[in-house]
Order: structure tokens, then sequence, then C-alpha cells
């Protein structure tokens, strides 16, 4: 399937990119249907609408700075995405990167989960007070390799 994006232009994506938000992502509900891409730049990824090719995303595994993250999220949600067990779930978190040259910073407080079968994914809202929307990643990054 073709579809244009703002940085990287028309694509052509497989249909196993293509990922269902049903509920959309905070702040953007009307928007449903992305593809998950590979950055340019590892280890990040492109969260790219294909309703509106303005609309994009940058996403990081959080695991990658935090080995001690955890998503404790409702059983309920987690079936409805087809999500069994922690295998079946693929965990990242919406980053940003502020224009003026400021720390990079992931949210992970809000972090999107996506079933790997069903390709259906969600951004789930965590109550643990150890996560927020701001993450400093490089600071976390060099605190965890101590």
């Amino acid at each position: 399937m073709k579809i244009q994006t703002k940085i990287l232009g028309e694509l052509d994506v497989d249909e196993r990119q293509v990922i269902d938000i049903p509920d959309g992502l905070i702040g953007f509900k009307k928007f449903t249907k992305y593809a998950l891409l590979d950055a340019p730049q590892k280890p990040y990824f492109f969260l790219q609408s294909t309703e509106l090719a303005e609309l994009c995303f940058i996403l990081l595994d959080p695991f990658l700075f935090r080995p001690d993250y955890a998503v404790d999220a409702a059983d309920e949600a987690m079936s409805a995405l087809g999500v069994g067990g922690p295998d079946d779930a693929l965990v990242l978190s919406l980053v940003t990167v502020p224009p003026d040259g400021g720390p990079v910073t992931a949210n992970l407080m809000g972090p999107l989960v996506i079933g790997r079968k069903s390709r259906r994914g969600a951004q789930v809202v965590l109550a643990d007070p150890r996560w927020r929307t701001k993450h400093d990643v490089m600071a976390e990054l060099a605190a965890s390799r101590k």
C-alpha cells in the first residue's frame, strides 16, 4: 500500500506495518490508522498516520533506557489488543525532540501498546508514579549504565 509521509515522502508499506489504533492517540482521536516505520536514525521508529501525511510521531523502545520499566495495564485492555502475555505486546514510547536543542524526552506515562499478531494498538495511561510524560532519554540511559 502506498502512503504519503511527512518526512520520507511517498512510501510503499507492507500491510504488516499498518497498525489500527481504534481509539486514536491522546489529542488525535480521529486518526486511527498508522504505519510503523523504521526511522533513519536507530533506535527510533516513526508512527506515520496513513490518513494525514503531516501527522507523524517518533517512537522509542522504553526498555532500552529504562530496563526497570513496566506496563501495568488492565487485562481487558490487553485482551482487546490480542495481548495474552508480555511476548505478545510491542511497547513503545512517544518521543519529543525539542526544536531548541533541549533534551530528547520519552513519555513513559502514556506508552503505545501494540498486539504483535493483531496489529491493534492503544495508548495506555499508567498510574504508576515512577512514570512521567517527560523522561530525559540520554540522562536515564547514562544512569542505567552505572
